[in-house]
């Protein structure tokens, strides 16, 4: 079936105020360079990306068996047209189901769902003294285990601690492989991550949390990102890292990108949901362990967007930092924009930014009752 919109369609060339056509792919667009300012059209956009997916609707990616499709359902409510299913620490034989499960939905999407592009391996490749919310099931990593789990699905990001003996190897080898390394769940210093980034890795797991944090004398992992990182993931629910930061990383990486680190409580009431095998608790607007650590997020991807324009960003900068910079990120040339041959991933959304239309691969999806 194919779609045509008219409104105000952000092109990698800038706004154009006119229609846009597609069906699986986008057919065409025309119209004129245009500010959106001088009219009061809807704002079309590329579909939203996510890179770091834990869960949603109830479900954790842990649980395996059916999780993969109802998280991926849950999160196409809120514009997210692609994302990568993303795991947590834990022992082999849970990595190992879990992957099983979301190389599974890889194959085919279904209907009224986001497209899963792989997995997100977050552990158990990392310092265990900097868990964060991850069970403690960190370890050591080797070419040939990480080698092993491709069997099951697509790794598209591996987090690595590279202060832990044995990664830096392990860093340069996954590079060469194809896949992305990020640093995360970290206890390196600013020299760690000097000397990751040389071995081939490309970017950090959710910025400023669970990594050395930034002082003048001891500049840390954070501070290795700030100084060097072209790419980044950071979390803009606006209490996993305060705007004051944002606005830091904002002008230090060129290319930062937005997650939601969602765990199964997003769009979910309050109340007791899993992580991995730790229970945690969603309240105020946020996911804690028992201990009062904070555990993902609740974090939707059309309130990231929201988030980034509240913190002054103009819009067409805060769609690139939800869509287009992750797609590059992952080498995803057909996705992350509005060009004809690309993918149909559109989200349309009204002058207060609230969603509208969602449409993956051409097929419309239903919104959010919310």
């Amino acid at each position: 079936m194919s779609e045509t919109l008219k409104g105000n369609i952000l092109t990698p060339d800038g706004w154009v105020h006119g229609t846009i056509a597609f069906g699986e792919r986008i057919a065409s667009i025309s119209g004129a360079i245009s500010n959106p300012a001088i009219n009061q059209d809807d704002y079309i956009l590329p579909g939203f990306i996510d890179l770091h997916v834990h869960g949603g609707g109830g479900k954790d990616i842990m649980e395996a068996g059916e999780a993969p499709h109802v998280i991926a359902a849950m999160h196409v409510k809120h514009g997210t047209t692609s994302l990568l299913a993303t795991t947590m620490t834990a022992p082999p034989q849970d990595i190992t189901a879990a992957l099983k499960a979301i190389g599974a939905a890889c194959q085919a999407r279904r209907p009224q769902s986001a497209r899963i592009l792989g997995v997100h391996l977050e552990g158990p490749y990392i310092n265990s003294g900097k868990l964060g919310a991850q069970p403690n099931y960190a370890r050591a990593a080797t070419i040939h285990e990480v080698r092993d789990l491709e069997k099951y699905a697509p790794l598209r990001l591996v987090t690595v601690a590279p202060e832990v003996p044995g990664h830096l190897s392990l860093v340069k080898e996954l590079a060469q492989a194809g896949i992305r390394v990020q640093i995360g769940h970290t206890l390196g210093s600013y020299e760690d991550g000097v000397a990751a980034l040389q071995c081939g890795a490309h970017g950090f797991t959710h910025l400023f949390n669970a990594m050395t944090g930034l002082h003048h004398r001891e500049p840390g992992m954070a501070g290795a990102a700030l100084a060097h990182a072209q790419y980044a993931e950071l979390i803009p629910d606006l209490l996993h890292v305060h705007p004051g930061a944002i606005r830091v990383a904002l002008r230090a990486i060129p290319h930062l990108y937005c997650v939601t680190d969602s765990t199964a409580a997003t769009g979910m009431p309050d109340g007791d949901y899993m992580l991995g095998r730790h229970k945690v608790q969603k309240c105020m607007g946020g996911v804690r362990l028992p201990d009062g650590t904070l555990a993902g997020s609740t974090l939707t991807m059309d309130q990231a967007l929201r988030n980034l324009v509240g913190l002054g960003l103009e819009l067409d900068d805060a769609s690139r930092r939800v869509s287009t910079y992750a797609a590059d990120y992952l080498g995803e040339t057909e996705r992350g924009r509005l060009k004809a041959g690309c993918y149909g991933d559109v989200v349309v959304l009204d002058r207060d930014l609230k969603l509208k239309a969602v449409y993956v691969e051409g097929e419309a999806c239903e919104l959010n009752d919310a």
